[in-house]
């Protein structure tokens, strides 16, 4: 099967997509109370009212860059005076809103009355959201969740649910809702059961050859983004969970000829999906894990699934807050990549060095060198850029990507 064959998961994420984007701005034009959020900030809590929807403008620029749209609103952001070396998100997001929402394949998003940003994953997403602040004079509440070198302490916690409480308030009185927090729990149950179904459809990776790529992982992540809390967000990820087992029981598998196993680290490049996977198909090599996609759902200095027992959802949303990567020190993200290079048996680690996500790329140098050094495993830096398809060249990363495989091949002939 080549690996860019779209299976009935596939279709149906198409279609969940589609459905998804109409229904928020069906709900926003009859009078729904409108947020904005930066890709962590809790979505479930949202759903702790009756009528509060919300759009993720960095969900939305990636859908604009995988659809190829990514350099042309860029350009729009561009001549605005936005620099080209501000992050390829901000300037689609930008870029798009300045023109209305022209050439989004959703037709950008409904205008906000709350931006809600946070700055463990990217400083530049406060400043990001202010340019929407000033722009639109709309709101912005930014919650500040320290950066963690250690597992999150207790205190810190209890800062990050105060600042979950007074977004509570603040939509309260803006949007003339009551919060009920028994709809937040529900949100967060159906939000735990869709990651455990997400964790077993990345678990098909163990498998050689493996069930999956990590391409395969970046598109399916959309619903994380973008409808978390719903009972369709766990019902989607049970049926591709059930469908890549069923695959893989039926020997069916993106890349029969798997010979090198590999692991990418870092944001994935919207623009080249189709083209890496096949490319890599092509030398046998399968990228079957992600640190991007494997984080969700976890915990700093692990990939495990971090279990909702049915309790606060405040405080369980608090402890989720550092899933991502880039507020970890490293000694996290190399304990959490050691993990996955184990379970998953991994060859070789390509080192995505971000243009536009420096927080994700600062540590990637020491990473590259810890795991080669200390573990032993084959590593390579490539360049790329997440949206911005200007940035990024094919033949320089396939060069790489081949001198990496031929350093596999190396170590396993020693």
């Amino acid at each position: 099967m080549a690996a860019f064959e779209k299976t009935e998961s596939g279709k149906r994420l198409s279609r969940y997509m589609a459905d998804a984007y109409l229904n928020l701005h069906t709900r926003a034009q009859q009078g729904a109370f409108v947020v904005w959020i930066a890709i962590n900030v809790p979505a479930e809590l949202f759903l702790g009212f009756d009528n509060v929807v919300y759009g993720v403008p960095e969900s939305h620029a990636a859908m604009n860059a995988g659809k190829g749209l990514g350099v042309v609103q860029c350009e729009k952001a561009e001549r605005l005076g936005y620099s080209m070396d501000l992050c390829s998100y901000a300037r689609i997001d930008i870029g798009c809103v300045a023109d209305g929402g022209k050439d989004s394949p959703s037709f950008g998003l409904p205008r906000p009355d709350l931006l809600v940003s946070n700055n463990n994953n990217c400083s530049l997403l406060v400043k990001w959201f202010d340019v929407h602040h000033r722009e639109m004079g709309v709101p912005h509440f930014i919650i500040d969740v320290p950066f963690c070198y250690e597992p999150q302490q207790q205190k810190d916690r209890a800062y990050i649910v105060s600042q979950f409480k007074d977004l509570i308030k603040t939509i309260e009185t803006m949007s003339g809702q009551r919060f009920d927090m028994d709809k937040a729990r529900q949100a967060v149950a159906h939000t735990s059961e869709g990651v455990a179904h997400w964790k077993r459809f990345l678990g098909f990776a163990k498998n050689r050859p493996s069930g999956i790529t990590a391409f395969d992982s970046f598109v399916q992540m959309a619903p994380f983004l973008i409808a978390r809390g719903t009972e369709s967000f766990a019902a989607h990820y049970r049926l591709l969970a059930d469908e890549t087992g069923q695959r893989v029981a039926e020997g069916r598998f993106p890349v029969p000829s798997e010979k090198y196993r590999l692991f990418w680290d870092n944001i994935a490049p919207w623009h080249q999906l189709r083209d890496m996977s096949a490319g890599l198909e092509a030398l046998g090599a399968n990228i079957v894990g992600a640190t991007y996609t494997s984080c969700i759902g976890s915990i700093e200095g692990s990939f495990d699934i971090y279990p909702y027992d049915g309790g606060d959802p405040l405080e369980f949303c608090a402890r989720t807050q550092n899933c991502y990567i880039c507020p970890h020190g490293l000694g996290l993200r190399s304990r959490a990549m050691r993990q996955a290079v184990e379970s998953l048996q991994i060859d070789g680690i390509v080192f995505a060095s971000n243009r536009s996500c420096k927080p994700y790329s600062i540590t990637q140098l020491d990473q590259q060198r810890l795991m080669q050094d200390a573990f032993g495993v084959p590593a390579v830096m490539v360049e790329v850029d997440h949206a911005d398809a200007r940035k990024y060249s094919r033949e320089a990363t396939f060069t790489r990507i081949e001198a990496l495989l031929e350093a596999i091949d190396a170590r396993r002939a020693a």
